[in-house]
């Protein structure tokens, strides 16, 4: 990734910046910074809502995370597991809609063969681990490499990921897991369906008015998808490895980049 090709935010044109109609985003370390979402970063969100922006993260996260997301944060829905699902909270009715790509049966055969993957693959790659949110998914495998171990170099992240794709599966590097899964699905596929189903968007008319926010190599579908994506600033940091990156980038890194985003695109609302 040449870092003369990510243009600084402060560039992003304001007539573009005036004719948003929603920011979706990333959460590991792009709303959120060491592990934590700031109050900083909580209120942007909440606040670029309040302006009429849609308001969608779309997350490696497992849905047991989604179903809280959905239901407490100030978001329209949530895009969860890189892809797998969405969530999306009825005020109205007082009631929590669910879509999966994959039916139930589909889901439930691939557990077994996904339970033994983690397993091999936890005996190839001393210092891994499954993911301490790994309860909670439906669909995937997520194996951290630096959330709650120590960190590995990135010969061995993407060695994890190697490991995933010789079974079949989908693999992408997220800043704090490898996330594999059974299916052709991504971040990008399930953002234009929820969109579509839930808010009568036409994403492929419509992807000018929408901005996503990331930071890793599994956001790369949405950098190269989206005209006006960011990265926040330590998107810098996986360098060449992310082979789509942003088109802007923020100065600031994580929640703080999050938080420079909400500032800028907020100006055109006072």
């Amino acid at each position: 990734m040449s870092g003369e090709n990510l243009r600084p935010l402060s560039t992003l044109l304001e007539a573009v910046r005036h004719s948003f109609r929603g920011v979706l985003t990333d959460i590991d370390d792009t709303l959120s910074t060491h592990g934590r979402v700031t109050a900083e970063a909580y209120v942007a969100m909440e606040r670029l809502r309040a302006a009429g922006l849609l308001v969608i993260p779309v997350t490696g996260r497992p849905a047991g995370w989604c179903d809280h997301i959905a239901r407490m944060w100030p978001v329209d829905a949530v895009v969860g597991e890189n892809g797998a699902l969405y969530m999306i909270h009825d005020d109205h009715r007082g009631a929590l809609r669910k879509r999966y790509v994959v039916d139930a049966a589909d889901r439930a055969a691939a557990r077994a063969r996904i339970e033994r993957i983690g397993e091999a693959i936890l005996r190839s790659v001393p210092g891994c681990a499954l993911a301490s949110d790994h309860p909670y998914r439906e669909t995937d495998l997520a194996i951290d490499y630096c959330e709650d171990v120590p960190p590995l170099p990135l010969e061995a992240v993407e060695r994890i990921a190697a490991l995933m794709r010789a079974q079949g599966m989908s693999a992408k590097i997220s800043s704090i897991h490898v996330n594999g899964w059974f299916g052709a699905y991504d971040k990008l596929t399930t953002t234009r369906a929820l969109l579509r189903e839930e808010f009568g968007i036409d994403l492929d008319a419509e992807r000018e008015r929408f901005t996503f926010v990331g930071d890793s190599p599994n956001d790369a579908p949405m950098f190269e998808y989206f005209p006006y994506s960011i990265g926040v600033a330590n998107v810098r940091r996986f360098g060449e490895r992310l082979a789509t990156p942003p088109k802007y980038v923020t100065v600031r890194e994580a929640g703080a980049g999050f938080v420079e985003v909400a500032q800028l695109l907020l100006a055109e609302h006072s």
